[in-house]
């Protein structure tokens, strides 16, 4: 077959735009390639699936990253977590940061997309936590919105004068090496001081404890501060913690690296401005602002398992259970609390309910002339702890059965529940002969009363319980009852505990702890 002259010439035509075509694709890739190697900005994938909103409702993505006026590559990244969408100078803080180093990136954090909308630089990024249904995880997670080797943590308000800040932060926190210190912090200039603290974080009794830390003459070194402060971190330890943005942002930090034992160094001699201080303008947006703190520090120590914070102060905090809920864990199954197979103790909001209720039953069996007694794991806790022992869900006394119509709450339960004016309920429990004084309606927190009576010298009863403990004695135990301290009380409990304790639980009780059902779940003695 021949080809003609039209033929060919259309062939070399197409052969010629597929040659061009190649060679253009082979152009494009070079230079994507060398920008990517050259580490200026994000991959454009990563920016488009961002959910990024600049100033003037412009996308923040590749071209705001992109659009450096310094030839210096950038070694951290400013990211502002902390401000009210009502109230703040977001904007005015960048202008001041890049205003110094145009060409550091600059990423703001916020929960959900601020409203009223930020007004910010064309090359500052915004980065929404929220997921959206349309997007890819990554576009929410800021891991992968950081290039930089590390990351600088700022307030609302702040301001940078000069360079050499930024330069003095990396310094500092390059000189420490992979030792303790993974943070370094400089105060921010405002009414009150910044204040170095030592933090403890006792997850088995749920509980964060601050203290004070005396000032270093070289700076200070300490597991958590108070008050304003920039923070510099690296960005590979902030992304490898649970939370890293969480709110209270110097709360979760704090909380989080004392439990992995880092440690913060608080520079002398740099510090950061702000002319925004006091940073709202009226009463109301103040009050806005604190109730929105408190409500993320209260779901801030939900997400990690905190019922009680102490401050410096010595003033408590607390975040559990009260009269007014439900306790902090359901129905016990085989003796075993569920906060045992998490490998921890008794809340302590629940302690201290116990302790409240113990007390609260001790004077009116007390004052109605009632003879009580420390009975089971309450004798063998007041004998090792002088306290409630750290992983007992309830209060156990024994009483005498002839004492009963000496109490008003007590005589008439046989049917039915009252609750006192203090808000307490005395019932007679559903599951025996006894009876359980529950702290409140809500809160079932309890006490037990277990009712004995002397039969030839043997204190007896007549249902049982599947306790091992639950057993008769002999009455001369409790002639006569001797006082003890318990639950920060004095209370009454049989007179040589020892033998008695040995007598329920079998030898060497005391100095052998061990959970309720070691069939379930054992003590781990060497975590004690």
């Amino acid at each position: 077959m021949r080809i003609s002259f039209c033929q060919a010439l259309l062939t070399g035509a197409i052969v010629l735009n597929l040659l061009i075509l190649y060679y253009v694709s082979r152009a494009q890739q070079q230079m994507m390639e060398k920008r990517q190697g050259q580490g200026k900005g994000f991959k454009k994938a990563s920016l488009t699936a961002s959910g990024v909103v600049a100033a003037g409702g412009l996308a923040g993505g590749l071209a705001g990253a992109n659009r450096e006026i310094s030839t210096r590559t950038p070694r951290l990244t400013v990211l502002l977590r902390e401000f009210e969408d009502f109230e703040n100078y977001v904007g005015d803080v960048a202008r001041s940061f890049l205003r110094q180093r145009p060409e550091v990136p600059f990423l703001v954090v916020a929960d959900s997309l601020p409203y009223p909308p930020l007004t910010l630089p064309e090359n500052v990024r915004l980065l929404v936590l929220s997921p959206s249904p349309d997007q890819p995880p990554q576009a929410h997670r800021p891991e992968f919105h950081v290039q930089t080797e590390f990351v600088l943590l700022v307030p609302d308000g702040v301001e940078l004068d000069h360079g050499r800040q930024l330069e003095r932060l990396v310094r500092e926190l390059e000189g420490e090496g992979g030792g303790a210190v993974r943070l370094v912090a400089a105060p921010v200039l405002s009414r009150t001081a910044v204040q170095c603290l030592h933090l403890h974080v006792n997850l088995k009794e749920w509980t964060a404890a601050y203290s004070l830390a005396p000032l270093g003459s070289s700076g200070s070194v300490c597991t958590a501060l108070q008050g304003d402060a920039v923070f510099l971190i690296r960005t590979e330890d902030l992304f490898n913690l649970s939370l890293p943005l969480a709110r209270p942002l110097m709360s979760a930090l704090f909380i989080q690296t004392a439990l992995r034992g880092w440690k913060v160094k608080l520079l002398e001699g740099t510090s950061f401005s702000a002319s925004h201080r006091p940073l709202f303008s009226s009463a109301h947006n103040q009050w806005k602002s604190d109730s929105r703190l408190k409500e993320a520090a209260s779901q801030l120590m939900r997400n990690f398992g905190l019922k009680r914070l102490v401050w410096p102060d010595g003033r408590d905090q607390w975040f559990g259970c009260s009269k007014e809920t439900v306790r902090c864990f359901g129905t016990v199954h085989d003796a075993t609390p569920e906060y045992l197979y998490l490998d921890r103790w008794t809340p302590p909001c629940c302690l201290r309910a116990l302790r409240e209720t113990t007390k609260y039953v001790i004077h009116i069996l007390e004052s109605s002339g009632v003879r009580y007694w420390l009975e089971g794991g309450s004798l063998l806790g007041a004998a090792r702890h002088q306290d409630i022992i750290p992983w007992d869900y309830d209060v156990d006394l024994g009483i005498y059965l002839e004492d009963v119509p000496k109490c008003e709450y007590l005589k008439n339960l046989d049917s039915g529940s009252l609750v006192d004016a203090n808000g307490y309920v005395w019932e007679r429990a559903i599951e025996g002969d006894f009876y359980r004084i529950q702290y409140s309606e809500a809160n079932h927190l309890h006490v037990d009363l277990w009712p004995f009576y002397p039969r030839n010298g043997v204190m007896t009863k007549d249902t049982w319980t599947e306790h091992k403990q639950d057993v008769e004695f002999p009455e001369h135990f409790l002639q006569p009852l001797v006082p003890m301290t318990f639950a920060g009380i004095t209370a009454y409990g049989p007179n040589n505990h020892r033998s008695f304790l040995e007598l329920k639980f079998g030898e060497g009780v005391i100095e052998n702890p061990e959970y309720p059902n070691p069939a379930k779940k054992r003590l781990d003695r060497s975590l004690q």
